[in-house]
């Protein structure tokens, strides 16, 4: 049955929204708080610590295409997608739990603990986040709504990361950081299964756009993936931001406690970078409604840019100054989210209603993996540069560091995602789908 529905019930879209719960918890956390788990409670080397954030999360570049397939194929009552929510959801919530329970003695035991944990973690997101990020283009053929559809995700993106981004350092500092550190994978387990369970309520009963799952090889549904321009173009984008977002979350804890001298700062960052999507994400809406979501999304780019240049100078000046500069990095960060999540599902969906076959699971596998490994590099990234710059790893986290490492510490946390981002745009040229694009290849599909 085709779903051909304008407007979807207001259940709908707030309980897809609320599977960003999920992978707002999951893709924040980690990131901003495991690799300094791993240099100033393991005691781990701040090279090795940025291979360990980075080698779980790359397996999912080979993984979430699999899982994309599989969802392809999918004929469960349930639906083609809902199934893994819960699945995969549940699983990866007890996982996250575990991750930080090890040992934390001695070092060696101690990271392959959480090399092993955050693989099978990044493992059941795989199988998570690939149907949940492929359910729009499927849920209606409308240009328009699925717009609307990504503003309620990201409205709860948003306010997820700036639950679980602000309170888990707070909840660290609070406990100390033997017992801290476990309560923020236990804390961040209850917020995935909320998001896997509101996400597969929510979501049900709802017709969805139906087309034949495509035939041939994983291989050549990649290469018929891989060679579409827009996409591409639209991937390659979102990937360098997606670095560039993962290399600032990095930085974040490092930036409070020694550039500022103030741990506690953690979270006023991190809620001035995330709080400003709670206020803008509409607007960034009713933008891209008159301006097309291309031409909004080089906006917000520009703004998350910018923001980041203004940390960069104003890092000298106190946690105030940089907090207000972060927060023009939060307005640009909500619409660099929301505007191509909703420009994935429109050039997946045209292809689909085009050639009467569905890859829709393949686009989003490729497009997670994507965005996974951009995010996972991050701290990779960020620890190089603070082993370029001689950062001294210890494990009760007191280690004098020297200026170069201080330096390090603000230039990986400002300049270089300034120029990632700066970047990304020249790759954006190649992306064409408007909303007529996306009304005649449905017209095509009827």
């Amino acid at each position: 049955m085709v779903q051909d529905t304008v407007v979807l019930p207001g259940r709908v879209r707030r309980g897809y929204g609320l599977g960003s719960v999920a992978t707002g918890a999951f893709g924040t956390v980690p990131g901003l708080l495991l690799l300094p788990y791993l240099t100033d409670r393991l005691g781990v080397a701040a090279g090795l610590a940025g291979l360990i954030v980075l080698l779980p999360k790359a397996w999912d570049v080979l993984l979430n295409p699999v899982a994309g397939r599989i969802s392809d194929r999918s004929t469960h009552p349930d639906g083609r997608r809902r199934p893994f929510l819960v699945r995969a959801g549940l699983t990866l919530a007890v996982l996250f739990a575990l991750l930080f329970a090890g040992p934390t003695s001695p070092p060696a035991l101690a990271a392959a603990w959480v090399a092993v944990l955050f693989l099978a973690c990044a493992s059941a997101y795989a199988f998570f986040q690939v149907p949940y990020v492929s359910m729009p283009a499927e849920l209606t053929r409308d240009y328009g709504e699925r717009t609307r559809l990504m503003t309620w995700r990201v409205a709860v993106l948003a306010l997820t990361i700036l639950v679980a981004g602000g309170l888990s350092p707070a909840l660290r500092d609070a406990l100390g950081p033997e017992w801290g550190y476990r309560a923020v994978g236990v804390f961040v387990g209850l917020l995935i299964v909320v998001g896997a369970l509101g996400a597969w309520w929510g979501t049900k009963g709802v017709p969805p756009v139906e087309h034949v799952a495509a035939g041939g090889s994983l291989a050549h549904q990649l290469r018929v993936v891989a060679g579409a321009p827009d996409f591409r173009a639209l991937l390659l984008t979102f990937a360098v931001q997606a670095l560039a977002t993962g290399v600032m979350l990095a930085g974040v804890d490092y930036m409070a406690r020694w550039v500022l001298g103030d741990p506690g700062a953690a979270t006023i960052l991190f809620v001035a970078f995330v709080g400003p999507a709670l206020v803008v994400t509409p607007v960034w809406e009713r933008v891209g409604r008159r301006t097309g979501k291309r031409p909004a999304f080089v906006v917000a780019s520009l703004c998350l840019a910018a923001g980041a240049l203004l940390v960069w100078v104003t890092h000298d000046l106190g946690p105030v100054p940089v907090a207000l500069a972060l927060a023009l990095v939060g307005v640009g960060y909500a619409g660099a989210q929301m505007f191509p999540m909703a420009m994935l599902p429109d050039a997946a969906a045209v292809d689909a209603d085009r050639t009467g076959e569905s890859r829709v699971g393949v686009y989003t596998g490729v497009w997670t993996a994507a965005e996974t490994l951009g995010l996972a590099l991050g701290p990779g990234v960020y620890g190089l540069v603070l082993m370029l710059g001689g950062y001294v790893s210890s494990t009760d986290g007191t280690a004098a560091q020297p200026d170069s490492a201080l330096t390090a510490m603000t230039l990986g946390f400002t300049l270089l995602p300034a120029l990632l981002v700066l970047g990304s745009l020249f790759l954006l040229r190649g992306y064409r789908i408007d909303e007529a694009a996306v009304v005649a290849a449905g017209e095509v599909a009827r």
